[in-house]
């Protein structure tokens, strides 16, 4: 059966000018994730990221052995967008959460970004011969709405299991004849132990 591994970005740089750059700890966190992969024997016949820098350079960073292929539809939603419409226009960390959380279970473009997350998914899965690995270096909104959309999850679910996403956290599905079924979301075990000071949130 295909299977397939959505990864969230590395920690990116909250705060910044630009967010969409990996910081130092999000291209370690990134070569980690590669080197668990391949520890756990993963052989990856595809591998995808959105086109955001963030989910593209923690791709590089892990260093699969399949080309990077890159793909819109697994691009993040404009989580700064939605929060300006909470805080305004000066966005500060201060509640940034719970401010994010509460545009979410009203934000009225959560069924399209599902839809189109699932139509990559689902171009992937028609892709990928049986018995072969697909990886995607994505974000959390986009493994959030997976997930969602695979345990049947209203907005206030999407919002739940969005909210607790690890940096390049490890989320695996298994593909076969009844369908797509989540085997296991936001593993991070990886950043126990010795590699704890590579957990984090955001």
């Amino acid at each position: 059966m295909p299977l397939v591994y959505l990864i969230r970005h590395g920690q990116a740089s909250f705060g910044a000018d630009d967010y969409d750059v990996l910081s130092p700890v999000g291209h370690r966190q990134g070569k980690h994730v590669g080197a668990e992969l391949r520890r756990r024997g993963v052989r990856a016949g595809q591998v995808y990221s959105g086109t955001l820098k963030r989910q593209r350079d923690t791709a590089l960073a892990a260093e699969l052995d399949a080309e990077l292929q890159q793909d819109p539809r697994w691009n993040e939603f404009d989580h700064i967008g939605l929060v300006r419409e909470v805080q305004g226009d000066s966005v500060t960390p201060r509640g940034f959460q719970e401010s994010l959380d509460a545009a979410l279970r009203n934000w009225d473009g959560l069924v399209d970004f599902t839809e189109t997350v699932g139509s990559a998914l689902d171009d992937l899965l028609k892709a990928l011969p049986s018995g072969q690995t697909g990886v995607v270096f994505t974000s959390g909104g986009v493994i959030a709405a997976v997930c969602a959309k695979l345990w049947g999850l209203d907005a206030a679910g999407f919002v739940a299991v969005n909210r607790v996403s690890v940096n390049c956290g490890i989320t695996k599905l298994v593909h076969g004849r009844s369908g797509t079924s989540l085997v296991t979301y936001n593993d991070h075990a990886h950043f126990e132990g010795e590699h704890r000071d590579l957990l984090t949130y955001r």
